[in-house]
């Protein structure tokens, strides 16, 4: 009697590279490394700072071969991820705290830098923004690698896999990444992970299909067991039938044809069937970024998220420091726009060093933090208004204020503005003196004094990430009630219409900067709402612009009315879900 087949099951996770692969399991299992814990002679500190010391070189002289390696075999831009890691190693606030913790305790240099890298690991792990949160993983990666000189081991790594497999692991360093043989690699497929970890970024680069998120796969594997990895729904399919196998090179057709449709499309204007012109622009963290806004043809950025330069800065950048990035972004993007937020860190972003302004908080992310903390700190926030003011000098530049929770906030924060403007006037330096300001409407108060706020900015910029979760009070990280977070409750609608007109009636633009507007199947609902302007993550810019040129905005206007009348987020979704099936479809 022949064995049974095993059971086809399937595993929900989030798609993170687009694409189909098919092949065998291979079971990656990064064993955790054990850092072993002792006392030092005090006439032996001396010798432990050296070992530290030389462990730093060693590491900064790997971290820069295996740059050099995906510099030549991916990009340089993909090579930039490690630019991150050798800025870790050179972090003196991370070294500082670390000698400091080898003087305080007297113990192995490897315990002493474990715990304080610990530290700033669960830091970075609390921040509320994906991108941010991610960058644990950047701090994690080197802590492993120091450590494995530190030791004298080798670290594990996948560059010994030869046969065409689809990797299956917890997760995947950066670093290990960036060791994967593109030959060999069929798919990634990881238990924790998101759309913005390096690991992603790096599949994306060598277009090999990847799904995160996808809980404990690798405790219901086994290398070998067949798999299909679907990059573009996040699902992983174990031992898939012949009718699901067939049912997949169907899929995998169609996708293809329908992703060059998406880049054709994206090379016209994004513009509905009936003649209405819509602002797509980009996301950004880095000034290395410009290069994807304009591959993607974003029509400049509509969300630069400051925040990175300050946490990737062992001090405060300075007035000149902070100015300089902002000009290489604005003259990299010029004559297009590029909308720079102020300051979003404290509260649930601690940092390290002479950044730390505050202690600990119950409740980071309603605490000290944003707006509040910058109005608090005028010099720290001048010193930025300055910069963002001197970077308008250059090209078009507009300035957006976070967290704004009403109108006497506003009030504060422009009237600083108008502080760093009479000081530059006094200095003589160039600015634009038009420069356009705005309000992120991202916490309920705000959306419900919209109209207050209207006549006091140019513009504003509904950032739905937070203003969906302080709504339905859903924490997204928390992964018992994280499937409540959704755009298509009716309070959620009510709230961003409710903005919208406030926004009309005053005559300003209203734009969207939060994960909505990346969805293609939300553009149109939005579209049809009043939103002017999408600002999304630069590669998802072709899917949005494929809908709005395949919508006209008299339907779009329809579903927006069909939807508010809706009193299930289920049926408000299948509604907007079927409107866009059948556009694409249509095509």
């Amino acid at each position: 009697m022949e064995p049974r087949a095993p059971s086809e099951f399937v595993v929900q996770g989030i798609a993170a590279s687009a694409g189909i692969a098919y092949g065998p399991a291979f079971l990656y299992l990064q064993n955790e490394l054990e850092v072993p814990r002792y006392t030092v002679e005090p006439g032996k500190l001396a010798a432990e700072i050296a070992r530290f010391d030389q462990a730093l070189v060693t590491t900064r002289q790997q971290i820069s071969r295996i740059q050099a390696q995906v510099k030549q075999n991916l990009s340089e831009e993909e090579a930039l991820i490690f630019d991150a890691h050798q800025m870790v190693l050179e972090d003196q606030a991370l070294i500082g705290e670390t000698l400091r913790e080898l003087e305080a305790t007297g113990l192995n240099i490897e315990t002493c830098f474990n715990t304080v890298a610990q530290r700033y690991i669960a830091a970075f792990a609390e921040i509320d923004d994906e991108y941010l949160r991610e960058r644990a993983a950047d701090i994690k990666d080197v802590t492993k690698r120091l450590l494995h000189v530190l030791l004298g081991q080798t670290a594990a790594n996948l560059t010994g896999l030869v046969e065409q497999r689809i990797i299956v692991a917890h997760d995947i360093s950066p670093s290990e990444a960036a060791g994967i043989d593109r030959s060999s690699a069929l798919g990634i497929v990881t238990d924790i992970g998101s759309r913005t970890s390096h690991a992603v970024i790096v599949a994306r680069s060598m277009k090999i299909p990847a799904v995160v998120g996808a809980r404990d796969l690798t405790t219901k594997v086994q290398s070998g067991d067949r798999l299909i990895v679907d990059g573009y729904e996040g699902v992983v399919i174990v031992h898939p039938t012949e009718a699901t196998l067939l049912r997949y090179g169907k899929i995998e057709a169609e996708k293809k044809s329908f992703e060059s449709r998406l880049l054709a499309a994206n090379e016209l204007p994004a513009e509905t069937l009936d003649g209405v012109r819509v602002t797509l622009r980009a996301n950004i963290e880095k000034p290395d970024e410009v290069a994807l806004v304009r591959h993607y043809r974003g029509e400049g950025v509509g969300l630069y998220r400051t925040e990175f330069l300050f946490l990737n800065s062992p001090t405060v950048p300075t007035e000149e420091e902070q100015y300089a990035a902002y000009r290489a972004i604005v003259e990299g993007l010029a004559p297009a726009p590029v909308t720079i937020r102020t300051l979003d860190l404290g509260g649930d972003k601690p940092l390290p060093g002479d950044l730390q302004l505050g202690g600990p908080e119950a409740n980071p992310f309603l605490g000290f933090r944003a707006i509040r903390m910058c109005l608090e700190h005028p010099e720290l926030f001048k010193d930025q208004l300055r910069a963002i003011l001197r970077a308008s000098a250059h090209g078009r530049v507009e300035l957006m204020y976070p967290m704004i929770s009403g109108a006497e906030e506003l009030d504060r924060a422009n009237a600083l503005l108008d502080e760093a403007r009479a000081e530059l006037r006094a200095r003589g330096q160039a600015f634009d003196e038009k420069l356009r300001t705005g309000a992120m409407i991202e916490i309920p108060s705000a959306a419900l004094v919209a109209d207050l706020l209207a006549p006091k900015c140019d513009f504003f910029s509904l950032g739905t990430n937070d203003l969906i979760q302080y709504l339905l009070a859903i924490d997204r990280g928390n992964h018992r009630i994280a499937h409540l977070y959704d755009p298509s409750h009716p309070a959620v609608l009510r709230v961003l219409k409710l903005v919208i007109d406030a926004a009309q009636r005053h005559r300003i633009k209203v734009g969207l900067c939060g994960e909505m507007a990346g969805d293609p199947v939300y553009a149109p609902l939005l579209l049809g709402l009043g939103v002017d302007e999408l600002s999304m993550t630069p590669p998802l810019l072709p899917a949005v612009k494929f809908l709005i040129r395949n919508t006209k905005f008299s339907d779009a206007k329809k579903l927006a009315a069909e939807a508010l009348a809706q009193t299930d987020p289920r049926q408000t979704y299948a509604l907007i879900e079927a409107f866009y099936r059948a556009r694409v479809r249509a095509e």
